[in-house]
């Protein structure tokens, strides 16, 4: 097997590689959870990101798994709840954000325990997201060749 810290696999940039924002299922932090719902189910993600009310910048994640958990009742799923409250209340604050211009072994760090990354350009802005997909099919391209 090749020796992989010498490899240019390492230089691969994270702009080519990820979703660009356009093309990302996202919600706004003010949202209710019946959206965020819709959105998830409709788009067959576990997780997508949370953005501002200007669609810029990273706010959180919401996942299935954290909506179903806030309307848990003690004896029943109280769906009614999804229509009052917001993503804001529910979401996950911590983001896994990196840089455009990080290196792409900080990416596969990152991505270890994570769907996907978001992508923000120096200015803070939301570029998209890497996906741990990508990330794992580029190595296997490597490896293979």
């Amino acid at each position: 097997m090749s020796d992989l810290r010498n490899s240019p696999l390492l230089d691969a940039q994270i702009r080519r590689l990820m979703i660009p924002a356009e093309r990302v299922a996202c919600v706004q932090f003010n949202n209710s959870l019946d959206h965020a719902l819709l959105i998830l189910i409709k788009s067959g993600y576990s997780a997508i990101p949370v953005l501002d009310e200007k669609s810029t910048t990273v706010q959180g994640t919401i996942s299935k798994t954290l909506i179903l958990d806030s309307i848990l009742g003690l004896e029943r799923i109280e769906v009614e709840q999804l229509r009052d409250k917001t993503v804001a209340e529910v979401m996950d604050e911590k983001v896994p954000r990196i840089k455009e211009s990080s290196p792409f072994f900080k990416a596969l760090e990152l991505s270890i325990n994570r769907p996907f990354l978001c992508v923000e350009g120096e200015d803070g802005n939301f570029l998209g997201i890497l996906t741990r997909k990508a990330i794992l099919a580029l190595i296997y391209q490597h490896l293979r060749n």
